[in-house]
């Protein structure tokens, strides 16, 4: 996302920028350049103002919903290691008692 944020900034600065240099060749009047400067970086702004936060909106809920996607999976893996632990212990205590045994006939 901060890629696509970078590149919208990229593009109205561009735009911008194109704009004024197309303004400023052109054959008016000084104050009437200046106006339309003025109003040309006024639409832009405005208009990068509202891109930014549309972007920013989008950001706040794909991280919502991945939020909720994480503690959905979280819980999910709970509720699944929780029956395996049981298996877990159990395949653990066989091995500790063959390890034991083992130990056993070692010592003898």
């Amino acid at each position: 996302m901060a890629k696509t944020g970078n590149i919208l900034l990229g593009l109205a600065a561009g735009a911008a920028i194109g704009v004024g240099l197309g303004i400023l060749f052109a054959p008016d009047k000084g104050k009437v350049t200046r106006e339309k400067i003025k109003d040309s970086v006024s639409d832009k702004a405005e208009k990068l103002k509202e891109q930014l936060d549309r972007l920013t909106e989008n950001v706040k809920e794909k991280s919502a919903e991945l939020k909720g996607s994480l503690e959905e999976k979280v819980d999910t893996l709970l509720s699944k290691s929780s029956y395996k632990a049981e298996d877990v212990i159990t395949f653990l205590e066989k091995k500790l008692a063959a390890l034991k045994a083992a130990n056993a006939k070692l010592q003898k």
